[in-house]
């Protein structure tokens, strides 16, 4: 299963690793799914993981950035996004509809309008859990 991870939904599961965010990272870390991305979001995770506020363990880290980079997908969008209410959201979007994802989960669900979606299925972290289990009823 292929999604692609907003920023928010990475640094919330780093926080708390038990919390359904948490589930959806270490799905992410273990290669249960796949993490479609491009060297734009690589560097938005890059950017936002090494802020002070968050006090993370740089080279967990360096780690996780380098489990994500190598293990996901790296896609080079094909189709431009606007008219996000944050156009920084625009290569989450992009590379979902251009790396065929399965899911663009997101804790902020209201910076993708269900008119720009362009058929991406845009979730909640809760959601994407429950559509997992749903689907791998057999799997933890």
């Amino acid at each position: 299963m292929k999604i692609v991870l907003d920023t928010n939904v990475l640094v919330s599961g780093l926080l708390k690793r038990g919390s359904i965010p948490g589930e959806v990272v270490a799905l992410a870390l273990a290669g249960t799914v796949q993490v479609c991305h491009d060297p734009r979001i690589l560097a938005e995770y890059a950017d936002v993981l090494a802020r002070p506020v968050f006090k993370f363990n740089k080279q967990h880290v360096r780690e996780v950035l380098s489990k994500i980079g190598n293990d996901g997908l790296s896609i080079r969008p094909m189709v431009p996004v606007r008219g996000l209410p944050d156009a920084d959201d625009a290569p989450f979007l992009e590379v979902a509809l251009s790396g065929g994802a399965d899911y663009l989960v997101t804790g902020n669900i209201a910076h993708f309008p269900p008119e720009r979606r362009q058929g991406v299925a845009v979730v909640t972290p809760a959601q994407f859990i429950q559509l997992w289990r749903q689907q791998h009823p057999d799997q933890p």
